[in-house]
C-alpha cells in the first residue's frame, strides 16, 4: 500500500543537472537559497542594484503580488561575478 520512496539527494542533484540553466525559472526560495539573501534584501537588490538580475513575470497580471522568477543562469552569473569581487578586494 506505500509506495511512496523517499528521493535520494544524489538522484534529485543528477536531475537538476538535465536543465538548461539560461531556459530555467527559479522562484524566491531557490533565489534565496542560491544568493544567501534575505527577501527583504532581494527586493531591494531590485530596486538598487542595476547588476542583480531582473525578475521575469510569470503571468500577465500587473497586480502587486503577481508570481514572478528569476533566470537560474543570470543569477547563478551575478553570484559568480560577486565571489569575483571578493579576490579585487583583498
Amino acid at each position: 500500500m506505500n509506495n511512496i520512496q523517499p528521493i535520494k539527494a544524489a538522484s534529485c542533484a543528477a536531475s537538476l543537472l538535465q536543465f538548461d540553466p539560461t531556459a530555467t525559472i527559479i522562484r524566491m526560495p531557490e533565489l534565496v537559497a542560491i544568493t544567501g539573501l534575505a527577501r527583504p534584501t532581494v527586493y531591494k537588490r531590485l530596486k538598487d542594484d542595476p547588476t542583480f538580475p531582473r525578475s521575469v513575470p510569470l503571468s500577465d497580471s500587473k497586480s502587486r503580488g503577481a508570481p514572478v522568477g528569476w533566470v537560474l543562469g543570470e543569477v547563478q552569473e551575478w553570484v559568480r561575478k560577486r565571489i569575483a569581487l571578493r579576490g579585487e578586494a583583498a
